[in-house]
């Protein structure tokens, strides 16, 4: 959310800040308040259409004040379908049922809320520190990026990207981590697309904000991802063999 604070008010932002989050968390438990329909629309949208979503967002924002959901439908749905497919990985490459119970918690609570947490902070820091516009004078409401909004940018962005990744990779995951050129030139390919469609939507989270000022920052590390990604296929660096490894130890792709 993005409360409209003005200087030297930052407690009363924070005051109001802390019932909305924890009743975000005892929504969490209650699919009856949860809008399953418009998550699963938002989903949709994320993958053709992403600049629908973050108009809506506007929109969200002229009705209830705030900028980040106040629904953990996305959050809730996402780590359920996260959790299917790293399912599905281990019925497929995995022959311990401890192991993989292991893998499922560890890519639901590591790459997806841990890393997810540890990006929205650094963005909602970045933002705040380097790229608000300056307010003209002291009388002007000054706006910030909540800890929240960051977050709903990382799972907006993270979701694409789990289609490609984890869901896309599933069914190419034979062909993927077979030896030879082809395999290393597509798994390259993939990632590539999946980085940078993640951070092009990262760039569409924090562009929508009217007082935010250089949010093309956020497009910068897709000209890193283009340039190493030559680099890797020439190498012979294979991701998809790379991430099969670390996890699974029946490497029958080998």
């Amino acid at each position: 959310m993005l409360p409209t604070t003005s200087r030297g008010r930052s407690s009363s932002s924070t005051s109001r800040t802390n019932p909305m989050f924890i009743q975000y968390l005892r929504r969490i438990i209650k699919w009856q308040q949860m809008d399953i329909e418009y998550t699963f629309w938002q989903m949709l949208h994320l993958c053709t259409s992403p600049k629908v979503v973050y108009q809506h967002t506007k929109y969200h924002k002229q009705t209830k004040n705030q900028w980040a959901r106040d629904d953990p439908a996305f959050v809730v749905i996402c780590s359920l379908l996260l959790a299917v497919a790293t399912m599905a990985y281990c019925a497929a490459y995995d022959h311990s049922a401890a192991h993989a119970v292991f893998v499922v918690i560890s890519v639901l609570l590591f790459h997806f809320l841990f890393i997810g947490m540890l990006l929205a902070t650094f963005c909602w820091f970045l933002t705040n520190s380097y790229l608000r516009e300056e307010a003209p004078n002291s009388h002007v409401v000054e706006q910030r990026v909540e800890w929240m909004y960051a977050f709903d940018v990382h799972c907006n962005s993270f979701f694409p990207m789990f289609v490609m990744l984890y869901v896309i990779h599933y069914f190419l995951s034979p062909i993927l981590v077979a030896h030879g050129f082809i395999p290393v030139l597509l798994s390259n390919l993939l990632f590539m697309g999946a980085t940078s469609y993640y951070h092009y939507l990262n760039f569409l989270g924090y562009d929508v904000l009217p007082f935010l000022e250089r949010t093309t920052f956020f497009l910068y590390p897709i000209s890193v991802v283009i340039v190493l990604s030559p680099i890797l296929i020439l190498s012979g660096f294979n991701p998809s063999r790379y991430f099969m490894n670390m996890y699974f130890s029946q490497r029958v792709w080998i």
